[in-house]
């Protein structure tokens, strides 16, 4: 019974991850395809996706435009890679034999990502404050990075789960010779 439930619930939670990695593509694209329209329509700037108008930041200052939007399209590709690592892993995993090398690298890998996303996210929102003292209006881009330290402190956790799961399919490689 026990075993069923979980499947169930395995079963939706490969649903939702399919669901947010589409929704993140869909952001991401968004973002993209907004950023190559700003570089040949720069009347655009100010109706960008999510409402995001940057208008005035775009008129101060080329470079603080570029560089802000660098890291929102940097962050949001990095979220969409990240739950393609995450539905990879649980479109491929087996769940009667999970333990095995292919899952701890994934699970290193999402390790990763979620910390890069953290620490972009963190430099992003700290240069982000320091132009709102220069006169730059951001209030609208704080959106983007406003959970850093969660995803830095997510990471850490997912990096101590993928180092005990490595060390348990160590384990089971050596009791496999033995045996």
């Amino acid at each position: 019974m026990k075993a069923k439930v979980n499947n169930i619930v395995f079963k939706g939670l490969t649903i939702v991850s399919w669901l947010l990695f589409v929704g993140l593509c869909i952001e991401a694209g968004g973002l993209i395809v907004n950023f190559i329209c700003s570089l040949f329509y720069p009347e655009i700037v100010q109706s960008l996706y999510q409402k995001l108008d940057l208008t005035e930041m775009y008129e101060t200052s080329k470079l603080v435009f570029f560089g802000m939007y660098g890291f929102i399209l940097t962050i949001s590709i990095l979220k969409a890679v990240l739950f393609y690592i995450v539905v990879v892993l649980v479109t491929k995993i087996k769940l009667s034999e999970p333990f095995n090398n292919f899952v701890a690298k994934q699970i290193y890998k999402i390790s990763y990502y979620t910390l890069s996303i953290g620490l972009l996210s963190f430099i992003a929102r700290q240069l982000a404050k320091k132009l709102q003292h220069n006169g730059f209006v951001i209030d609208n881009l704080g959106q983007f990075w406003m959970d850093s330290q969660a995803f830095i402190l997510m990471s850490a956790v997912i990096y101590i789960i993928a180092t005990i799961f490595s060390k348990g399919v160590e384990y089971q490689e050596e009791l496999e010779e033995t045996v």
